[in-house]
């Protein structure tokens, strides 16, 4: 067993009370440059002072600079989220415009260890027409605006669609090139930019100060060092750990990050970096200290909020020394019981207080307040999602054995699991936490705890008292539709009449969210890797992160566009207007991938081909469809009854969603007359159920 002993405690807790003056900079070397900018280790002015020769700053005319990336304008740094600001130039082709079609490069970052930050930053679109990011020729992300008389915002900071439109990266990248469409009849000028999200909330970074010649704009960059540095972190006030960064190609970037503990501020990157904040240090009698804490973007300006002194831990309050005059043998006896029992006492208390504030702090991090929220402006919700504890989910899961995996996925990985009940479950464990992301997670949960459907996975509850959110739902044993389709899971072969009843039971799933609940529903994100299959090949749809409610007399909603290429409709793509039929959209792509065994997105086809959805259509325009079917499609199904299902995905299709059928079974029964499948009849009406 091991035993609790006081005194380590003692001196850690006596230590803290001295305050020293905060150090950021190696020793002997200079952390300012001009009045404002703090340059913290492992940036330093000259290279004794910084990591390696990335992290060189030249100090010009009090304004520092960084050598490395073409004296980049250096701002500032945030130690905690290990990010750099810098100041970019405008880059822009309105000076030689042409009407269709402008790209613009940006600053390379191959071989460096920076990274264009993913989540502090945003794409920017000033102009009139439309704004597409890319990496090596794939499209990340883009907007597009409306203009009246083909002019630009002239409102500062007000980016909703009107000449101005803004949207968020999907990955870490290292370089980007822009492609701006639609600029007018005389060729127009647009600035399409990553900027800083903070220099642009704030106000400090103007979107009409981008037309001037000189224009400068602030970007987040994430910095990175190779995962096997060792690092000096502050000495019992920080921790080492290892991050992963997604490059969204199925590859991470690992780097090693000191992380300071609650309590201290400085440098957490320097040994003797780090100092206790002096509040907690003013509690009388060495006292142990509660508190809230916001930091500043580097670290150097922590405003402490909520805080309070707790139980006094001086060294008298361990114990006292036992009484003389009692016969040696019992004193030494009782004494040593005291100690250890006091001693395993304390131990127990101080464990309990610390995992209570630690699941605390995790609920609130995690989204529990955002989910109190929406429960308190929503009564009929309250009761309906359940909170599991993390003790509940670890015995499920065997403490997360490695032999319950189920899958990993670049944002987390699922594990098999059985509740006490007897029940099994999938349990989704994130990697890390994407606090952009909670509004996204915590929507799925209220959304699924409210559907109930066969055609739909039932959400049993979710946990967020650990460090990361989890989500425990039904376990689904056959995995997606998209292995099934595209990857031959099992070597077991999907027959038309399986993919028209997986057809049928979407249609339904989309159905009953589209009108027969309580509140429509809108899935938003329809494809086969959300489409998941049981044990009777029945589907179940699937992620719910991305839906939203509507009002029954809503008709559309305007949103960021968020999707997946390749099953995106049009039509939302240009007006940010999505709606009920924008579902019915990709449904008609999914109907296609069932059709033709193909992906949405083909890097074996060319051109306009590589959409699926166009190359069907295309296809079906020259009346040579019956080519681009699966194998076993052709085999199964006649000529006559494969046409009449690709009509039906011709007309789910539609560029104009007007004239796409919904989801209601009373407008669907368009084909009155059976077809002969292998298991007997089945009416098209019920292919439009979904």
């Amino acid at each position: 067993m091991k035993l609790f002993h006081p005194y380590p405690y003692l001196l850690i807790f006596l230590s803290i009370t001295s305050v020293s003056v905060s150090k950021f900079a190696k020793t002997g070397c200079n952390d300012t440059c001009g009045n404002n900018v703090t340059i913290p280790y492992p940036f330093g002015i000259g290279a004794d002072c910084s990591a390696n020769e990335w992290y060189i700053i030249e100090c010009k005319s009090s304004t520092p600079y960084l050598s490395a990336l073409n004296h980049l304008e250096f701002l500032g740094v945030d130690l905690n989220n290990q990010t750099v600001i810098v100041s970019t130039p405008r880059i822009s082709d309105c000076q030689n415009p042409v009407q269709n079609m402008s790209q613009i490069m940006s600053i390379d970052l191959h071989g460096s260890p920076f990274l264009f930050c993913s989540y502090n930053n945003r794409f920017l679109f000033n102009g009139c027409g439309n704004a597409v990011m890319m990496e090596n020729g794939s499209v990340l992300t883009g907007c597009s605006t409306s203009c009246l008389n083909e002019t630009v915002s002239e409102r500062n900071n007000e980016c909703f669609g009107i000449s101005c439109c803004q949207t968020t990266i999907p990955h870490f990248i290292k370089s980007y090139s822009i492609k701006l469409t639609g600029l007018g009849r005389d060729g127009g000028c647009g600035y399409a930019f990553l900027v800083d999200v903070d220099s642009y909330l704030k106000g400090s970074f103007s979107i009409q100060s981008v037309a001037a010649n000189d224009a400068l704009i602030p970007m987040s960059l994430m910095w990175t060092l190779p995962h096997n540095t060792t690092l000096n972190c502050c000495q019992g006030a920080a921790d080492h750990m290892n991050v992963e960064l997604d490059m969204g190609n199925n590859t991470f970037v690992q780097t090693p990050r000191c992380s300071r503990h609650m309590g201290y501020k400085g440098n957490p990157y320097l040994f003797d970096g780090c100092e206790v904040i002096e509040d907690c240090a003013s509690c009388p009698g060495h006292a142990s200290c509660d508190y809230d804490i916001i930091y500043g973007g580097d670290g150097s300006n922590p405003k402490v909020i909520n805080f309070s002194c707790g139980p006094n831990l001086s060294a008298t309050s361990f114990g006292s020394k036992s009484s003389t005059g009692v016969i040696l043998g019992v004193s030494i006896t009782v004494g040593v019981l005291f100690l250890v029992a006091t001693s395993y006492a304390l131990y127990k208390w101080f464990k309990k207080t610390k995992e209570r504030r630690q699941r605390k702090r995790f609920f609130k991090r995690n989204g529990g307040l955002l989910l109190k929220q929406q429960e308190e402006a929503d009564p009929s919700l309250v009761g309906k999602t359940i909170l599991f504890t993390s003790h509940e989910l670890e015995k499920a899961t065997d403490n997360f054995n490695e032999n319950r995996i189920l899958g990993r996925g670049g944002q987390g990985t699922v594990y098999k699991g059985m509740l006490v009940d007897g029940r099994i479950v999938a349990i989704k464990k994130s990697k890390v936490v994407d606090e952009s992301q909670l509004q996204q997670f915590i929507n799925e949960v209220v959304i699924l705890s409210q559907v109930n459907h066969r055609n739909v996975v039932k959400l049993f509850g979710c946990c967020l008292e650990t460090d990361v959110p989890l989500l425990v739902s039904e376990f689904i044993p056959n995995g997606t539709l998209y292995d099934r389709l595209h990857k031959g899971i099992d070597g077991f072969p999907i027959s038309l009449n399986m993919r028209l009843q997986i057809a049928t039971e979407v249609s339904g799933a989309l159905a009953y969210l589209h009108s027969a609940t309580s509140i429509p529903i809108y899935h938003r994100d329809i494809k086969t890797t959300n489409i998941l299959l049981d044990e009777k090949y029945r589907a179940k749809v699937s992620d719910f992160g991305t839906s939203r409610f509507v009002s029954v007399e809503q008709t559309h909603l305007t949103t960021l566009v968020k999707g997946t290429f390749g099953y995106l409709d049009p039509e939302y793509f240009q007006s940010s207007q999505f709606t009920e039929k924008s579902d019915v959209y990709s449904f008609g792509v999914v109907l296609v991938e069932l059709l033709t065994g193909e992906s949405p997105i083909s890097q074996n086809r060319f051109g306009e081909h590589r959409s699926l959805a166009t190359h069907f259509m295309l296809a079906m325009e020259e009346e040579r469809v019956m080519s681009i079917f699966d194998a076993t499609v052709i085999k199964e199904g006649t000529r006559d009854e494969l046409l009449v299902v690709a009509n039906l995905a011709m007309r789910c299709l539609n560029l104009n969603g007007r004239y796409r059928p919904t989801m209601k079974l009373y407008e669907c029964r368009t084909f009155p007359q059976p077809i002969k499948l292998i298991s007997g009849p089945w009416y098209m009406g019920r292919i439009y159920r979904l």
